[in-house]
């Protein structure tokens, strides 16, 4: 892999998704699993949390392959493309979630063609206004910052990075919604 494109990766690698039934086995604080496990809008959570200084940043938007586990996950065929939206979820200027959306072309039809040109919204915002919206398991897992990354953070090398993953229909329609938990906000839930 060239020096490059290790840069532009945030994490050494993708997370290993489980999903999450009763009591997953592995070693998570309540605090931190309430918030893997919160049902509700994250960026809902993350307006109370910041007393509304919260912001999206686009890190990239595109036409894409989707990786082997998210086309999995959304029953696509293999090599079909979709958009694919990473971004940050900021609260007070502090980058405390990348999200990365994966929205099957065949979703991106009808009334829904709107989710190609969010821009700067907050697509979980969305999500949670619309009557039609079901959610699906929430899958969880972790992995580690990428020490070569451009983007920096405070955190030490063998931190794991937790994070979350479902499913989202809106008119029956999928869209894979994947949330890592960065150190500044594993922080503040560890000091809830």
């Amino acid at each position: 892999m060239t020096a490059a494109k290790k840069s532009n990766q945030i994490f050494i690698h993708e997370p290993n998704w489980h999903a999450y039934k009763r009591t997953p086995n592995i070693s998570i604080s309540l605090n931190m699993r309430g918030w893997l496990l919160d049902r509700g809008s994250l960026t809902q959570r993350l307006i109370k949390l910041s007393r509304g200084n919260f912001r999206v940043k686009v890190l990239k938007q595109n036409i894409s392959t989707p990786a082997l586990s998210e086309t999995r996950a959304l029953k696509i065929p293999l090599r079909q493309k979709a958009l694919i939206r990473q971004v940050f979820l900021y609260c007070h200027n502090e980058p405390l979630v990348y999200a990365r959306s994966v929205i099957p072309l065949r979703t991106l039809t009808g009334r829904l063609r709107y989710l190609q040109n969010l821009q700067n919204k907050a697509l979980g915002a969305l999500l949670f206004k619309d009557a039609t919206m079901k959610r699906g398991i929430i899958d969880i897992g972790s992995t580690k910052i990428n020490p070569h990354s451009r983007h920096k953070f405070v955190t030490t090398n063998d931190l794991e990075i937790w994070g979350r993953r479902s499913l989202f229909y809106i008119d029956k329609k999928p869209l894979l919604v994947s949330e890592q938990f960065m150190p500044a906000l594993q922080n503040i839930i560890e000091h809830e």
